[in-house]
């Protein structure tokens, strides 16, 4: 089954150099840093997928919504 995992993503600045941080209110303990947004969305991905099966190992309790047949994906550019 598919599920649907709401990231937040931050940009910070340190050091003149720019990251990004990606977090979830769906998935407790869900972080992840990039260079870049695709990066940190990447390494989330990758992050959520052992949560999850630690989660599944452990109780098998994790309520997620499953993908809606309509929902917002923004579309991030560099023009």
């Amino acid at each position: 089954m598919k599920t649907l995992i709401k990231l937040k993503i931050e940009r910070f600045f340190e050091n003149e150099a720019e990251y990004f941080v990606a977090t979830s209110d769906d998935l407790q303990g869900l972080v992840a840093e990039g260079k870049t947004i695709q990066e940190a969305i990447e390494i989330a991905e990758d992050v959520a997928k052992g949560l999850l099966a630690l989660e599944k190992e452990l109780n098998d309790s994790l309520q997620l919504q499953a993908v809606p047949s309509q929902f917002e994906y923004p579309l991030i550019m560099e023009v």
